[in-house]
């Protein structure tokens, strides 16, 4: 990427005026091993258990034979997951980025692109989805990518359009499973907004906004790519319809040593996992039933 890309220091967590002025310019800000490797070690003894994946995982068509493999939960839960969700230094840099005010854990998403295997994610905007679970306000919205697994070009990278943002919401169409942005207005689009591919290290993260379009593609490499997001609403812009997604409920922050000190690998309680029919925007299946 070409701009907004920052070195995370965890003595001065504060978002700065720079981080600030890229994220409202271009729709997003990198950090640079935002998660230190214990931290990621920690984590991935939570998303390498085989419960997670064999009960909860289900798989979206993307139009191309393969399947976009995901894990979906409402709420943190009491797992390192949910320590990492409710750290001060993720909720406190959404706040501070959406222009401050509460906010809470909307879902997270457990994205799972194995060696030669993983389908592509069709361009579209997190918006598009949440326009339909009665979201008002897209600025009110955010997500943080965090890479488990070295994110590249060859196993299929985040793919973004700069500023693409500022275009507002874009109508979204069902193709194969999932929904995907008009595309003659994205053609559009693309003429006026860099393509930036998103190359990431192990425990690096990229906050953006809900209305930046973006992509990835299928991974046909030797190399997995897993990631790990989590996406946040302001208490002010509770859904209006009860939908698959948790409205308004309080987070609880707690301190970053958290997600090293947290030993909690296998009890998911409360985290309120998705099943893929109750989800009126996408096709998912549930992947015990594909195998």
């Amino acid at each position: 990427m070409s701009y907004g890309v920052y070195q995370f220091n965890k003595e001065s967590i504060d978002v700065t005026a720079a981080m600030q002025k890229d994220y409202d310019d271009n729709g997003y800000i990198a950090y640079k091993q935002f998660l230190d490797k214990e931290e990621l070690d920690n984590i991935l003894k939570v998303l390498e258990n085989p419960d997670l994946i064999e009960k909860y995982g289900y798989g979206v068509p993307d139009g191309l034979g393969t399947k976009a493999k995901m894990v979906i939960w409402g709420h943190p839960g009491s797992d390192v997951t949910g320590m990492l969700a409710r750290s001060e230094k993720v909720v406190n840099t959404c706040e501070q980025l959406m222009g401050g005010g509460e906010v809470y854990h909307y879902h997270a998403k457990f994205i799972r692109k194995d060696a030669f295997d993983g389908g592509c994610h069709l361009w579209h905007q997190d918006y598009g989805y949440w326009y339909q679970n009665g979201c008002l306000f897209p600025e009110d919205m955010i997500t943080m990518f965090v890479a488990i697994d070295k994110c590249e070009k060859e196993n299929g990278c985040l793919q973004i359009l700069k500023g693409s943002h500022k275009c507002g919401r874009i109508d979204h169409k069902p193709v194969a499973g999932q929904t995907m942005a008009d595309t003659d207005r994205l053609n559009a689009i693309k003429e006026k907004c860099l393509l930036e591919h998103v190359e990431l290290n192990p425990g690096d993260a990229l906050f953006f906004h809900a209305n930046l379009i973006h992509t990835s593609a299928p991974n046909t490499s030797p190399k997995r790519r897993w990631a790990l997001l989590h996406s946040y609403n302001k208490k002010s812009n509770d859904p209006i319809y009860k939908h698959h997604h948790p409205n308004y409920t309080p987070l609880t922050k707690v301190q970053d040593i958290c997600i090293k000190e947290c030993k909690n690998y296998t009890d998911f309680s409360g985290k309120d996992f998705m099943d893929p029919k109750s989800d009126k925007t996408t096709e998912g299946e549930k992947e015990k039933e594909t195998k």
